[in-house]
């Protein structure tokens, strides 16, 4: 059995569309057929759980037995891979939480494999979470995540500023999600189903739903180019799954 694998979604500023790119992730490794759970840490209400209640859990994080749920269960959980979906201003804490229970060594023993996707926002409060983030990035896949989806400017006015902070983690890969048409995004939040259910125009259930053959299309189109950076990265080889047999979105 591969040993287990843990993906960190998460920035400490909010509002950086943290949860989008952790249901792309869910998306991506259902494709390649890959189990996976996830645990939402947007405590009580949960933004991941409305789009994949299937596999996701509401937790608290910041406690003891919630850490619990999550990293005694490792090793014994059917899914492989465990997402971490980390809310607004719980980044660095949960970080901490790894290095103090123990977990960053494992990782950094090989025992576990670690990834961390960090959402950066547009300023500079994001580029000092790269520093914060960086003492704990040892032994991990660190990826910096550029997200346009809410049509975001990244340093334009200061790329060298950009680059000393991106400098300061040995071995970072930049990703980038690309902006999706609005409204065909607003109609995957109504319709409440993954983005693979809403381009396969299924409901919630599997049942046959009626979205926009148009929106359906962006939705495609989208996906298909992020997924395009998770191939670019290897992430199915970084989770220890080499399995290439899987059927894309678009192919419905």
């Amino acid at each position: 059995m591969a040993k287990p694998a843990v993906i960190v979604v998460g920035a400490d500023k909010g509002g950086v569309g943290k949860t989008t790119v952790s249901r792309t992730v869910l998306d991506y490794f259902t494709a390649n057929n890959i189990p996976t759970r996830a645990f939402d840490t947007e405590s009580p209400r949960g933004t991941l759980k409305r789009f994949h209640p299937e596999v996701t859990e509401i937790v608290d994080v910041t406690t003891t037995s919630d850490q619990m749920k999550i990293f005694d269960t490792l090793n014994t959980a059917t899914a492989n891979v465990t997402v971490i979906d980390v809310r607004a201003g719980l980044m660095s804490p949960t970080l901490a939480a790894l290095r103090d229970i123990g977990f960053l060594d494992a990782a950094r023993s090989g025992q576990i494999t670690f990834a961390v996707f960090h959402i950066l926002g547009p300023s500079i409060a994001s580029l000092d979470e790269i520093a914060e983030t960086a003492s704990f990035m040892d032994g991990a896949k660190y990826f910096l995540v550029k997200n346009f989806i809410n049509n975001t400017s990244f340093f334009e006015w200061d790329q060298a500023t950009y680059n000393s902070y991106f400098k300061r983690i040995k071995n970072a890969t930049e990703i980038t999600i690309p902006k999706l048409n609005e409204m065909a995004y607003e109609q995957v939040e109504v319709s409440s189903v993954p983005f693979l259910k809403f381009v396969a125009n299924k409901g919630p259930n599997d049942e046959t739903a009626n979205y926009s053959f148009v929106l359906r299309g962006y939705v495609r189109h989208w996906l298909g180019s992020v997924w395009g950076e998770f191939d670019r990265i290897k992430l199915t080889d970084i989770v220890g799954s080499k399995d290439k047999g899987f059927a894309r979105a678009d192919e419905d």
